[in-house]
């Protein structure tokens, strides 16, 4: 009976949408960890994409009314930081759906490389024309998770979600 009360918190939870990108939801960005469940309570455990992550609220609250919508009264959302999340935890279809939606997709990160984060000498492709003739503007796009960039080709700005 667990499984399929699982089954279903995690089927909701799919339904929620990132708030910084609708094209994505919070289990395809990696965000929710597990979901725990003891004498009827349900606690989803939480991994923000970065620590001071301004749509955090935002996405608490959204998991709590879904849920509460589905019936389950007894809800809680536990933020764990560790371990980090990180880029990696994306899926393919997941950085597919980023591209299509006009945000050039993270690459692979290093492990190895502890200044991979502020790397500003990357090669980003234009998620519009696949051009390599790209420029970073500025580290920091609408959110501290992206970068702004131009491309030289199409000429069309876009944001790089940035690995970590």
């Amino acid at each position: 009976m667990n499984s399929n009360i699982k089954q279903i918190v995690i089927d909701t939870l799919s339904q929620i949408s990132d708030p910084e990108i609708p094209v994505v939801n919070i289990i395809e960005m990696g965000m929710i960890r597990d979901v725990l469940l003891e004498d009827g309570s349900i606690q989803v455990i939480l991994t923000p994409t970065y620590s001071g992550c301004p749509a955090m609220r935002q996405i608490e609250d959204d998991i709590v009314l879904a849920l509460e919508k589905k019936g389950f009264n007894d809800v809680a959302v536990k933020t764990v930081l560790s371990p980090a999340w990180t880029t990696d935890w994306l899926s393919e279809e997941t950085k597919v759906k980023l591209k299509n939606y006009g945000i050039a997709p993270p690459l692979k990160s290093n492990p190895d490389d502890i200044f991979n984060i502020i790397s500003m000498n990357q090669q980003i492709n234009c998620p519009f024309c696949n051009s390599e003739k790209t420029e970073l503007k500025s580290f920091f796009g609408s959110t501290a998770c992206k970068s702004l960039y131009y491309c030289n080709n199409c000429r069309q700005p876009f944001e790089h979600f940035k690995c970590h």
